[in-house]
């Protein structure tokens, strides 16, 4: 792999990401129901949440059957679109 490529991801596979936003009591269900929306399949008690020190944000990490990079790309834009995300890595 030459300097500056993303290595290549073989689809399908498990994708992990983590989904950072305000802490609030449904920060949780909403990313459930966008990533289902994707990935059928997910089930959300593999979800795991984590507030910050400071109780503002709270980071839901989730793993989901990922299809191909147009799924990804989607999926990350619908997280964004909830006004409630505010980074997805």
């Amino acid at each position: 792999m030459s300097e500056g490529q993303n290595p290549q991801i073989e689809f399908p596979c498990d994708y992990p990401i983590k989904v950072i936003g305000d802490h609030s009591e449904d920060f949780a269900l909403t990313v459930t129901r966008v990533v289902q929306q994707f990935d059928p399949a997910f089930d959300p008690a593999t979800l795991t949440a984590q507030p910050s020190r400071n109780g503002r944000f709270i980071s839901v990490r989730v793993t989901l059957r990922a299809t191909g990079e147009e799924q990804l790309q989607n999926l990350f834009a619908a997280l964004k679109a909830t006004g409630q995300v505010h980074m997805v890595v």
